[in-house]
Order: C-alpha cells, then structure tokens, then sequence
C-alpha cells in the first residue's frame, strides 16, 4: 500500500534554494503537492529555479523571494511574504550555502564572526519567525541541513566543522522545548552528494595537489562504500519523509546521507 506523506497543500519554506540540496529538496516538496517558496540571494537564479520546478512538477504553487540569510530583517520579510501568500507555515528547511574552506590560521575574526551568522545564527532566525505559525496551526517540521563533517570532521574546513556541529546542538535542544507543541526538528547531513558546492571543494583539493578535478572526485568515490557520489534527489527524499505525516515521532535526531562514507557510530 502507498504511503501518503500527507504534504499536500502544505507550505514548505526552503532557503539557500536556488540551486544544490535546497533547490531539490523545493523540487521534492512541490512534486509531493505542497506549496513552496523557495528563497536565496540571487533573483536572476530564483526566477529560474521556479520556473524550472513548476515546469518539471506541475505544481504552480512555487514562488520565490529574495533573501540574504545573514541579513536579520530579511528573514522576517521572507517568513511574512511566505504567510501572505500561503496562509502559514508548517514545514521550514534550513539550508545555507558552506562557508570558506581553510585551516584554523587562515581565518580571522571577521571570518569566524561570517560563518556564524551565515551558518549558524541564520537557522536560528528562521526558526524564531516560523515557530508562532507552527504553534498557531498544532505543529510543524524543521530540518536543518548541515554536513556530514558534524559527524566526522573533514580536514580543510574547520569554519564548516564548528558550526555545522553546533547546528545539531540547537536542534537536539529544540526538540526539547518544542515537542510539547508538536513541532519536530531533525538535522541531516549530507556526505558527498554532486553538487555545485562539493564541485568548488574537489577542485580547491585538485588546485592544492596539482591533481585533475576527475583524479580528486575518482579517490573520494573510492572512500565511499557505495562508490559514487549521491545526486540531489536522493538527499532530498530524505527531507520530504522527515516532514511528512509518515513521520510524526522521529525529532531530535541527526542523520547522514553519505552512501556509507562516515565510518564513525
């Protein structure tokens, strides 16, 4: 018997949306019928990756609004834009794009204080707008997407290492206070999925090593179980099913989406 992940009609705000993980999670939603506003920094991207997603899922119930995630006043506008158009808000995936790569002495002040608003306090934001609708229509989902490095530390990205960590912490301690209200938080990380952020990573690796891009991704698949990098869809699903109604007890958690790479418990 098919499952009904009960989402539709659904409002789903997705950020860091225009493209990678966020643009197929907003993908996944929309073919789930559920209604998407999907957000980010570059409107020329937005309008294309809406145009994209209604095309490819029927669904004519996505919309886009520019937002700068480190940028408080503009999480507000994107909460309250989403509530005029939908109604309310009973799914939020937090997502924003990684911050620099580099070991501790490569980084400053302003560099840490950067990847804590962008990785870190952003979630925070968004999560403190969306809570009064979830509370107002009897529960919600959040998923914050974070890395598989909270997991695992990847060498090279000690900004991403911290905060990503720090990520599962907020979320582990949320779904404390917020159970009472039904609202469940997850946090799931991906491992190497093909995207346009792990392309800039193997090629920063590849330029560091005087290696080809194809030699670096061909010895990070061998480090992978399953052999491969994963495709956007695949992590997506993994959202989609965390904030449906086949998941209505499952919060505090964090889960990797890695093929098997992380060899840690």
């Amino acid at each position: 018997m098919a499952v009904d992940l009960g989402l539709q009609g659904k409002t789903v705000i997705v950020t860091a949306a225009s493209k990678g993980l966020g643009k197929a999670a907003a993908k996944q939603f929309a073919e789930e019928g559920a209604h998407v506003l999907i957000a980010s920094r570059n409107e020329a991207e937005l309008k294309k990756a809406t145009a994209e997603i209604q095309e490819t899922t029927g669904n004519l119930q996505v919309q886009y609004t520019v937002c700068d995630m480190t940028d408080a006043e503009a999480i507000k506008r994107m909460v309250s834009y989403g509530v005029s158009q939908f109604g309310t808000v009973d799914v939020l995936i937090n997502n924003a794009g990684g911050p620099p790569a580099g070991t501790f002495e490569d980084f400053d002040d302003e560099s840490w204080k950067g990847a804590f608003e962008l990785n870190l306090l952003s979630f925070i934001r968004t999560i403190r707008e969306v809570l009064p609708y979830m509370r107002k229509s009897g529960g919600g989902h959040i998923v914050n997407i974070a890395s598989s490095s909270f997991k695992q530390p990847i060498d090279g990205l000690i900004l991403s290492n911290t905060f990503r960590t720090a990520i599962v912490g907020l979320a582990k301690s949320l779904s404390q206070e917020l159970a009472p209200d039904n609202i469940l938080i997850n946090t799931v990380g991906p491992g190497r999925i093909a995207t346009d952020r792990v392309a800039h990573l193997d090629q920063v690796l590849a330029d560091q090593k005087g290696l080809s891009i194809e030699k670096v991704r061909q010895s990070s698949e061998k480090q992978i179980p399953m052999e491969r990098y994963g495709e956007p869809e695949e992590f997506a699903k993994m959202l989609v099913f965390l904030c449906s109604e086949a998941n209505s007890y499952t919060t505090g958690q964090a889960f990797l989406v890695d093929g098997g790479l992380v060899k840690a418990l």
